[in-house]
């Protein structure tokens, strides 16, 4: 069995980036991907959850990439938690987030689910930034 890199995906350009490093990084350790978009549960309004069409057009970007990939979409208290758990769960040899600048205040009044996912996890994480 491959050896599995999680990424955290939100339909945006930081997911973006982090799907495009994780497939690479698949390439480089011939290993499987796993993209994992998480909600606390508010997906009506959480602009990070993908809809639809965007899960679609992400499916299609895969399947095109000659890498064995899957998606998976979760609800829970924390996403952060819901990433971490999926890292356990599969043996991850390596998570990879897109990742946004924030200021310290930001940091603390929202969290920060990078943040959380760099400390709990049990494997190496790559963050990436997109191209400015």
């Amino acid at each position: 069995m491959k050896p599995t890199i999680v990424v955290g995906y939100s339909p945006d350009e930081f997911g973006a980036v982090g799907v495009e490093r994780a497939l690479e990084e698949a390439r480089l350790r011939d290993a499987r991907v796993l993209v994992v978009n998480a909600s606390r549960g508010d997906a009506y309004v959480d602009e990070h959850f993908a809809s639809t069409e965007q899960l679609r057009a992400l499916e299609e970007q895969l399947s095109s990439s000659g890498v064995d990939c899957e998606v998976r979409q979760s609800f829970g208290h924390d996403v952060a938690e819901q990433v971490l758990g999926v890292i356990e769960e599969t043996g991850a040899i390596l998570v990879v987030l897109g990742i946004r600048r924030r200021s310290p205040v930001g940091k603390l009044l929202m969290g920060s689910v990078a943040q959380k996912v760099l400390l709990g996890a049990e494997c190496a994480v790559l963050a990436v930034k997109p191209p400015r």
